[in-house]
Parts: structure tokens; sequence; C-alpha cells
């Protein structure tokens, strides 16, 4: 599989569903269980599916992103023809940056027929999940495909979220629409559709033909609207590859984080005693940047520091951290991280460098890099008073922007001890 594929991630999109946490970064950049970031999942699945020439294609606000591929994923042999690669906007078919993402391929077909594989894989870059791409290959080759589209069920009132199919008994595609307000349910479960999961296999010349053609037309130029349905048209020989899930749990795994509920569940996802995400399989490891931190610590024992009691429970916490006499709960905490006494931290995500000040009261929250929490703050227990203060999602998460000034409440509790 190594040399007859090119993997192509799509890692330029901004994210604005994600609010504050893509103000300063793009949506794959993104931390997520603490020490990864989004786009570690499709780089680890691409890895530990034996490919070795991968192509990040980046455009929002990319340093991030490219410093984080640059020191966690440059461990291929160049010399060998093996890479993990980001390649920004080139500007080589015309003077716009990309208009979809069939464009951002386009804007990138030099570098394709320079390499010259038999398959391009196109993956997003900023879904979490586990999956051999290889055995999606071995699928496309058994059906003589000249695209085939991973899919996976999802809710029928969902559709409006995703591009929708239909399938003939040989899961050769029928029908597509993206997007739909209504879509068409699966024959034997009226509650659920087959949906795309953004993950395309295509034949090289076949992909170089279509984006030809969708480039002289007037569309968005994007494969869910407008080159998958001109396949359809042309009698092209479009499959639907059914989702293996690698993470080996009940029922398939598969996120698409784009919005801060999505975030922040798939977040709490890690922290239950048997956590649905399988981070822990060292047969499909995810992999990513590790920085250089001490362990973790925990520190104040109840009996001896009159109630004073560092302890984390149902929580992932990263290397750096210290929780000093304050307790987390149901939380994932990021490198760095200090707790500080008889606060209190639960159901919440708090990136890299935060400082969470004594007396604290936190639930239900997403803080990010280099916050001070002032002591005394609670966040997450008034809604409506933290959103004159903060951006509140309209599930009730509240999100703290990268290194966003917090004042102090006006009366802090007094300490005690």
């Amino acid at each position: 599989m190594t040399g007859s594929v090119l993997a192509i991630v799509l890692a330029g999109g901004k994210g604005t569903r994600l609010g504050p946490l893509t103000l300063h970064r793009a949506k794959p950049a993104v931390p997520f269980g603490g020490i990864y970031r989004i786009i570690d999942f499709p780089l680890s699945n691409a890895i530990n599916s034996g490919l070795r020439k991968i192509v990040v294609l980046i455009q929002y606000k990319s340093l991030s992103l490219s410093k984080h591929l640059a020191q966690g994923w440059g461990f291929l042999p160049l010399a060998l023809g093996e890479y993990v690669t980001a390649i920004p906007p080139q500007q080589r078919v015309g003077e716009h940056w990309y208009q979809g993402t069939a464009d951002a391929i386009y804007q990138n077909i030099n570098f394709i027929e320079q390499e010259q594989p038999e398959h391009v894989l196109v993956l997003a870059g900023d879904h979490v999940y586990k999956m051999d791409y290889g055995k999606m290959l071995d699928f496309h080759k058994s059906k003589g495909a000249e695209l085939t589209i991973a899919t996976t069920q999802i809710a029928v009132s969902q559709a409006r979220h995703y591009g929708v199919m239909s399938t003939d008994d040989d899961y050769r595609i029928t029908g597509f629409q993206e997007k739909p307000e209504k879509a068409k349910p699966l024959p034997h479960n009226s509650h659920d559709c087959m949906a795309s999961m953004g993950i395309y296999i295509f034949n090289t010349n076949v992909l170089l033909n279509y984006l030809y053609k969708d480039a002289r037309t007037r569309s968005a130029h994007d494969f869910g609207k407008n080159v998958i349905p001109l396949m359809l048209r042309t009698g092209a020989s479009v499959y639907a590859y059914n989702f293996v899930d690698e993470n080996k749990k009940a029922p398939k795994y598969w996120r698409d984080v784009g919005t801060i509920e999505q975030y922040w569940k798939a977040n709490m996802d890690l922290v239950a005693v048997e956590p649905v995400l399988n981070l822990y399989d060292e047969g499909w490891p995810i992999r990513t940047y590790h920085e250089h931190f001490a362990p973790p610590k925990f520190v104040f024992a109840q009996e001896f520091e009159g109630g004073r009691t560092g302890v984390a429970l149902d929580s992932t916490v990263s290397p750096g951290c210290i929780i000093s006499g304050g307790r987390v709960q149901r939380s994932v905490l990021s490198h760095n991280v200090r707790v500080n006494s008889y606060a209190r931290i639960e159901e919440s995500v708090i990136f890299e460098g935060v400082n969470i000040g004594r007396h604290c009261h936190i639930r239900r929250a997403i803080i990010d890099k280099g916050v001070e929490i002032p002591e005394g703050t609670e966040i997450g227990y008034d809604i409506d008073s933290d959103r004159e203060r903060f951006w509140v999602s309209t599930g009730g998460i509240v999100v703290i922007s990268k290194a966003e000034h917090i004042e102090a409440p006006h009366e802090a509790m007094p300490a005690i001890g």
C-alpha cells in the first residue's frame, strides 16, 4: 500500500462553530484529550495503515498546526521518499485561496502529477476515530471502483450536517444529497441514514479528470456539493465503504467535533471507567508530539492539611500538572495545569498552562491556554451571569479563550487553614 497511495489531509478550515477555540488556531490544531491535537487521529490512522506519503493542506491560522507537524510528525525518512509534510496555499492555478475541498486538491494538482500515485486518499483533518484505510483500499479495488466513500450510520435528524447517500445491494451509490433537510432513511431502519465521513479513495486519473472538469465550471468546488454529484451523473463507478472501527468497541466510534457540544462530549468520552474511545490500545497507537514536562503531582492529604486534598477522580491528567489541594472530577487536563487549594473542577476541559486559583468552582467549561482563573471565581453555576462575561454555547458549555483576562470576584472567599 505504501507506494501506491498518496494521502492528502484537508486541514485549512476555520472551524467557526468551535467559537473561541479557533480564534488563534486552525480547527485540526485544537487540543484534544489532554496531550493530543485533533489532527493526530487521521495522521495516526494513516501511519498505522502503512501509508508513508502524507500531505497536509493548511491555510487558516496555520502557525500552531505547522509547528505541531514539524515537532511531532517529522520522523519519516524523506531520503526514502516518505514524509508527513504541510503545504500552504500555492496559488499555482489562480490568485484566490482555497474555495472548497475540491479546489484545495486542484490547487495542488502539480504535486499529485509529480508523485504519480495509483490512488489518492482524501481525509478530513478534524474528525476523531480509528480506522484502517488499507481495508478500505482493498474494498475499493475489489469493486473496481473509481471513487469509494467511507460511510457510517447517523440519525436522520442529523443528516443536514452531512452528505447522505443511498446504495444498491452491491454498495454502489445510487443517490447522493449534500446536507439535506430531509434525508432518505435506510431501507430497514427508518431512524438512521448513511452518511459520508469525508474520507475518499480515488483512482488518480479519475480524480484529476474530474478536478479539471469542476475547475472549468462556476461552482463551490466542493466534493460533496459538486464533484461527487457530477461523477454520479456521468456514470462513474462510485461505491460506499461501511466504516470498520479499529476502536474495537460497540457502537462504532466516529466523532465530528465541529461544535463546542460535540467537542466537549468527545472529551468526556475519555473519562469514563470504561472509556468509549480507547486510547490505551498498543496495537493502534495515537501518536503526537510529547513535550518534556515533569510527571503530574498531587499534593496535600486531608488528614494532615485541614481539609485540603489534591485528588483527581475519573479524569485524565497530563504531565506537568500539579493538583495542589484541589479536586478534579470527570475532567481532562492538558500539560502544566495547576489546581490550587480548595478549588473544584467538574466535567471540564482545561488546556495547557491554565492556573486555577484557590476556592474556584468550575463545571462544564472549556478553558483555553494560559488563562489565570482568579481566586474564588465561579464558572458554570450561573449561566446567565456567565454569558455576560464569557462565550457560552447553546448547550450551556462555558468557553474561555486563550490568555483571556478574567476579573477577580468582588469578594473572594476567605482562605481556610
